[in-house]
């Protein structure tokens, strides 16, 4: 992907990056043997001890995001269906991630970006939010807010039980949404599997979105494959019925 002019890739994909025990070495391959220039991670930092992230920026990674989507440990809880006192290890590794982060920065003379994305909810919820939201502000570079997405159609029970409603599609970030028409992501991201399929979209659960076996084709193949030029004028038609891009929300 790199000899084909592929610039940024991010080592994860659906799941917790750092449940991967040798991600510092896939970090180190990626930016220094294959030369990536931007080699980027996103974690919801309950894994990301000091000890886990100062390997990580020594490696070489360029940007590390914090997914930051819940109020408190009762919500983490309820909705994310994850014991609540992972909640504050989270709080705290996020809290600690800068000064390693700098540490490393003199050491070695690279700077990791570090950042936060959260939902923007509205109402009480959104208030909720903005108040944990002070718990790291200090603590990284920039804070930004994503639309609850759909997930192509994986948005919980427990979300819509509370009044939630997900945006239409991958629109990108608040304050710069894109159309969910044609959606921007199946032609500018290619996302690659545990196994090695090459899939057109990042909340690909259930394997409807791949587009090619990279176990026994070029990736230059699979992203040109039919499947994945059908897809794409499908979206170019702004008519995704009957493509694996119909069962989210934007396209009911």
């Amino acid at each position: 992907m790199r000899e084909l002019g592929v610039e940024e890739i991010g080592l994860f994909y659906l799941g917790e990056s750092f449940l991967c025990t040798w991600l510092a070495d896939a970090i180190e391959f990626a930016k220094h043997e294959c030369g990536y220039p931007y080699v980027f991670l996103t974690t919801n930092g309950s894994l990301a001890t000091p000890a886990r992230l100062r390997p990580i920026f020594a490696a070489g990674l360029d940007s590390l995001k914090f997914s930051f989507n819940y109020a408190d440990e009762d919500q983490f809880e309820k909705i994310a269906k994850v014991k609540g006192h992972i909640f504050g290890r989270m709080v705290e590794n996020i809290r600690s991630a800068r000064a390693v982060r700098d540490a490393v920065h003199r050491e070695t003379g690279h700077r990791c970006g570090l950042y936060a994305s959260y939902i923007e909810y509205d109402g009480a919820q959104g208030e909720r939010m903005h108040k944990a939201l002070e718990r790291i502000r200090d603590c990284v570079d920039q804070i930004y807010a994503l639309p609850l997405y759909n997930q192509a159609n994986l948005v919980t029970e427990g979300e819509e039980k509370q009044g939630w409603k997900p945006t239409a599609g991958n629109r990108g970030r608040v304050g710069a949404l894109r159309d969910p028409l044609p959606c921007w992501a199946v032609f500018t991201e290619g996302h690659i599997t545990w196994d090695g399929k090459l899939s057109a979209c990042c909340f690909d659960h259930d394997g409807r979105f791949h587009m090619g076996d990279l176990t026994t084709e070029p990736f230059l193949e699979a992203w040109n494959s039919e499947q994945f030029q059908a897809l794409r004028a499908a979206h170019l038609g702004r008519d995704v019925g009957g493509t694996p891009c119909a069962k989210c929300v934007a396209y009911q």
